[in-house]
C-alpha cells in the first residue's frame, strides 16, 4: 500500500494520518489473540491499577513479527521515511485512565514516526487519541510559546481536553495512526483496559550528523537505557556491567527475519552496540543481510 499525495500532505502537514480499516476482521482476530499470549507469558497482567507496558511487543512472537514483513506496512513507513527505514521497536500497552499533552520527541524535522494499533474501538469520550495538529512543527506555537497545554487549567480556566483545535482520533480494531514522534499527543475519558501495541520506525542514518541523532536515540529509548531486558523484565543497569542479554532485537526476530525485514533492522543492531558498550556485543545478522 502507497499513501495518496494528500494522505502524505495531511500528515507532513498537520503530523498525523488516520487509515481506516487497514486490517480486516480475522487480521484483528488473531493479532488480538497473540497480543494477550505475549502479555500473558511475559508476566504483564493487568489489574487495571496502572499501565501495564511491555517492551518490545511484536518481537516476542513469530507471527507479529510478520508484521515487520507486510506490504502495507512496508508501504506507507517507506512512502515517509524511504525505504531503507529502521525499525525501532515497540510497546505493547493496556492504557489506564488519562495520559498528558507530551511529545514522545523533538526532533527539529522528519526523524522517528510511530504506527499505533488499538485494539478496541475508542471514541473522544473514552480514550481515543488526540493530537495538537501542527506541534510537530518547529515553528507551532507549541514549541515556540511559553505555553503547555498541561497548564491549560492555569492558563486559560479550561480542562486539557478542551483546547481549541485538538483533534480526536476516533478509531475502531483494524485502523492504522500514524504520527510524528514529535506532536502533541494525549488520551482523556478512557477505561482502564485499553489495549494498543506501537512499532517505532526512523530514518536511516547516512551523514556523520544522522547518526549522531540515531546514537542519541539509542541512548535514552529502547530496552538497555531503560533496564529491560528482552523478554520483558526489569532489571536497571549497573556501570561497567556486561549484559549479556540486552539486545535491540530478539533472536526470534533476527532468526525469523526475511532479507527485506534484516535490512530494517542492521543499522540500530549494530549502532546500539556503539552507544551501549558495557552490553555484550552483538550477535552476527544472517549472511543475506543487505
Amino acid at each position: 500500500m502507497q499513501p495518496t499525495e494528500q494522505q502524505l500532505n495531511h500528515f507532513h502537514t498537520f503530523g498525523f494520518l488516520l487509515l481506516p480499516a487497514l486490517l480486516q476482521p480475522d487480521e484483528v482476530a488473531w493479532i488480538t489473540d497473540e497480543f494477550e499470549q505475549v502479555l500473558q507469558i511475559h508476566g504483564a497482567e493487568h489489574d487495571g491499577s496502572k499501565h501495564t507496558q511491555i517492551v518490545p511487543m511484536l518481537d516476542h512472537n513469530e507471527r507479529l513479527c510478520s508484521l515487520l514483513d507486510d506490504a502495507r506496512i512496508l508501504g506507507i513507513a517507506s512512502a515517509v521515511l524511504g525505504d531503507d527505514f529502521n525499525y525501532g521497536g515497540g510497546d505493547g500497552d493496556f492504557w489506564v485512565g488519562d495520559t498528558a499533552w507530551h511529545p514522545d520527541g523533538n526532533y527539529p524535522d522528519l526523524f522517528a514516526i510511530k504506527f499505533a494499533f488499538y485494539l478496541d474501538a475508542l471514541t473522544r469520550d473514552t480514550g481515543s487519541l488526540r493530537v495538537l495538529p501542527g506541534s510537530h512543527l518547529p515553528e507551532s506555537y507549541w514549541r515556540c510559546g511559553n505555553m503547555h497545554p498541561n497548564n491549560a487549567q492555569a492558563s486559560w480556566g479550561i480542562d486539557p481536553w478542551e483546547i481549541p483545535g485538538n483533534v480526536a482520533i476516533e478509531t475502531n480494531p483494524g485502523d492504522l495512526v500514524v504520527f510524528n514522534h514529535s506532536i502533541f499527543h494525549a488520551s482523556f475519558g478512557g477505561s482502564n483496559r485499553r489495549r494498543q501495541f506501537s512499532m517505532n520506525l526512523h530514518r536511516r542514518g547516512k551523514t556523520d550528523a544522522e547518526l549522531a541523532r540515531i546514537d542519541q536515540y539509542l541512548g535514552h529509548h529502547g530496552t538497555i537505557p531503560r533496564g529491560i531486558r528482552i523478554g520483558g523484565k526489569f532489571t536497571g543497569l549497573k556501570p561497567g556491567s556486561m549484559y549479556t542479554d540486552f539486545s535491540m532485537y530478539t533472536d526470534l526476530m533476527i532468526d525469523t527475519a526475511t532479507p527485506e525485514r534484516l535490512r530494517h533492522l542492521s543499522q540500530l543492531h549494530h549502532r546500539v552496540a556503539h552507544v551501549h558498550p558495557a552490553a555484550a556485543p552483538p550477535r552476527s545478522l544472517p549472511a543475506n543481510n543487505t
